[in-house]
C-alpha cells in the first residue's frame, strides 16, 4: 500500500479517538462561560500540564524548531531555551493570576485587564492585538499540518489537504465541549508528541551509529552549524534577541497560554502544572533540536527547511508505521495549540468585545452563544492566511521565525500585564496608548523590512511601548481605588498561601 493510504488511515484513527474523547468530555460540560472556557476552574495538575504543554508546544517544535535548527544551526536551540528561561516569571504570575481568576470570576486576560484598568477599553485594545496576531500564530500551526501530510505521502497529498483536516479538527475540539474537551484531548495529545518523537529521534541515532557517532559525523560534516554565528551569519545578536525576546514573555503575552492560569482547582494542581511544565518542556525542546540535526545529516540541501522534519520522516530507515504515528504526533500538537488559540479568541470576542463594548446587557447565554460562533470564523481566517503563506520561502515564512513575528505583536500587551499587577500608578491611558503605538510600530517594521540599526521590530515595539507605557501612565490619573483594592487583596493572599 502507499505512503498516502497509511497517512489518510493514522489520521482516521486519529480523528477517531479525538472525537471519542471530545464527546465524553461533553458529558461533564455544565452551563456557563466559565465551564465552557476554563472547566469550571476544575483542572487537576496533570491534565493541567498536559494542556499547557501542547497549547505551547506546537507544530512550531518538530517541524518549525527542527527546521530552524537544519538551516541555523545549534543557535536554535539558546533561542527556545529562552522560553524555558522566562518560565522563571511564571513563579511571580501563575498564582497571582489564580487567585484573581477565582475572586473576581475573569474569563480571559483581557477582561482581568479591563477590571483593574477600570476601562473597557484597555480590555478591547489588548483583544484586538490578540485577535490580529494570534491569526499568523494559528496559521503557522496548520501550515505544519500540511507539510507533514504532504512530504510523508512523498507529494501526493497536496498541503492544503492537511490545512482543511487541522482546521476542521479544531473547529470540532473547541466547539463539542469548550475547554474540558481541548484540555482531556490535549492530555492525549500531549503524550503522543512526547513518547513518539522520542522514539523515532532513537531509530534515526541509531541509524546513524548512535550519539558518540551522531556527533563526530555532525562536527564533521557542517560544522558552521554548531558555532555562533553561523559562517552565513545566522544568530548574530540582532537576530537571536529579536526573536528571543518575544519568547520570554510568551507565558504571559499569548491569552491562549495565560488563560490556562485560570484553571488550575488547587494549589497543588498548579504546583504540578508548573512541574510538569518545564520537564516536558526541556525534554522535548532537546528531542526537536536533535531531529533538526539529523535531517541536516541525512536530508541535506532542502529548500524549504520547514520541510526537513517531513523528508525525514519519509525515508527508508523509519519503519512507516512510526512515521504514521510520529505524524499523528505532530499533528495533535499543532491541533491542539489551533484549538485553544481559536477557544481563546471566542472567548475574547465574545467577553472583551461584544459584551464590553457592542451589548453589555446581553445574558451570558447570548454571550456564550457569540463566543461560540465565533471559532469556526476565526478558523477560517487563519486558513486563509495559512493558505497563502504555505507557497512563500524565505526565513521570514518559515515556521519558527513567524511564529516569533506574531508574537512579537503580543509582547506589546506585556507593560499593561506588569503594571496590572505590580504598579499601582499604572493607568488605562498609558496602557491603552502604548499597546497602539507598538503595535503599529512592529506592524510597520514587518511589512517593510526595516530594521534601524538592525534590531527586529519587536525590540523596537517593546522599547516604545515601555516607554509610553510608563510616560503616559506618569501623566495621567490612576484608578487608585481598584489598584489598592487588587494588588492589596493578592498581598495578601499571597502571603497566607503556600504557593512557591
Amino acid at each position: 500500500m502507499s505512503a498516502a493510504f497509511w497517512v489518510w488511515f493514522g489520521i482516521a484513527i486519529y480523528i477517531a479517538v479525538g472525537l471519542a474523547i471530545a464527546i465524553m468530555a461533553r458529558r461533564q460540560l455544565g452551563a456557563g462561560m466559565s465551564e465552557f472556557f476554563l472547566a469550571n476552574r476544575k483542572v487537576g495538575g496533570f491534565v493541567s500540564a498536559l494542556t499547557y504543554s501542547a497549547t505551547t508546544y506546537s507544530a512550531f517544535m518538530m517541524i518549525g524548531l527542527a527546521g530552524l535548527t537544519y538551516f541555523s544551526g545549534v543557535g536554535a536551540l539558546g533561542f527556545e531555551l529562552t522560553y524555558l528561561c522566562g518560565m522563571f516569571m511564571m513563579v511571580f504570575f501563575l498564582p497571582r493570576f489564580w487567585l484573581v481568576g477565582k475572586k473576581y470570576g475573569y474569563v480571559s486576560p483581557m477582561e482581568l485587564l479591563s477590571d483593574r484598568y477600570q476601562s473597557k477599553g484597555v480590555g478591547a485594545t489588548t483583544a484586538i492585538l490578540a485577535l490580529v496576531f494570534l491569526v499568523p500564530y494559528g496559521a503557522v500551526q496548520l501550515m505544519g499540518v500540511g507539510y507533514l501530510m504532504n512530504g510523508i505521502s512523498q507529494g501526493v497529498i497536496p498541503v492544503v489537504a492537511g490545512i482543511i483536516i487541522a482546521v476542521v479538527c479544531a473547529i470540532a475540539w473547541s466547539s463539542i465541549a469548550g475547554l474540558r474537551s481541548v484540555a482531556w484531548t490535549d492530555a492525549f495529545q500531549a503524550l503522543i508528541m512526547i513518547v513518539v518523537s522520542a522514539a523515532v529521534l532513537g531509530v534515526v541515532v541509531a541509524a546513524l551509529g548512535g550519539f558518540s557517532s551522531f556527533f563526530g559525523k555532525l562536527e564533521s560534516a557542517v560544522p558552521g552549524l554548531l558555532t555562533v554565528p553561523t559562517a552565513k551569519g545566522a544568530w548574530n545578536i540582532n537576530m537571536f534577541v529579536g526573536l528571543a525576546l518575544p519568547w520570554l514573555f510568551f507565558l504571559i503575552s499569548n491569552p491562549q497560554v495565560s488563560q490556562r492560569l485560570f484553571i488550575p482547582k488547587s494549589v497543588t494542581a498548579m504546583k504540578q502544572m508548573l512541574g510538569g511544565f518545564l520537564i516536558f518542556g526541556f525534554i522535548y525542546t532537546l528531542i526537536s533540536v536533535l531531529w533538526g540535526f539529523s535531517a541536516t545529516l541525512l536530508v541535506p540541501g532542502l529548500e524549504n527547511a520547514d520541510k526537513a522534519t517531513p523528508t525525514l520522516l519519509a525515508l527508508p530507515i523509519i519503519p512507516m508505521g512510526l512515521a504514521i504515528i510520529v505524524m499523528i504526533g505532530i499533528t495533535a500538537a499543532a491541533i491542539s495549540t489551533i484549538d485553544s488559540i481559536l477557544l481563546t479568541l471566542s472567548s475574547v470576542w465574545a467577553r472583551d468585545i461584544h459584551k464590553g463594548l457592542i451589548n453589555p446587557k446581553v445574558s451570558e447565554a447570548g454571550e456564550l452563544r457569540v463566543g461560540q460562533w465565533v471559532i469556526p470564523i476565526m478558523a477560517i481566517i487563519a486558513f486563509v492566511f495559512a493558505w497563502w503563506a504555505a507557497g512563500k520561502t524565505g526565513l521570514a515564512f518559515m515556521l519558527a521565525p513567524l511564529s516569533s513575528a506574531a508574537s512579537a505583536g503580543l509582547l506589546m500587551a506585556v507593560p499593561t500585564i506588569f503594571g496590572a499587577f505590580f504598579w499601582k500608578r499604572a493607568t488605562a491611558t498609558g496602557a491603552i496608548v502604548s499597546c497602539i503605538v507598538g503595535a503599529i510600530v512592529v506592524l510597520l517594521f514587518q511589512v517593510t523590512g526595516w530594521k534601524p540599526l538592525g534590531w527586529w521590530p519587536g525590540v523596537w515595539g517593546f522599547i516604545v511601548c515601555v516607554i509610553l507605557f510608563i510616560g503616559v501612565s506618569l501623566a495621567t490619573k490612576p484608578p487608585k481605588e481598584k489598584a489598592e483594592e487588587f494588588i492589596g487583596y493578592l498581598r495578601e493572599a499571597l502571603a497566607k498561601g503556600n504557593f512557591i
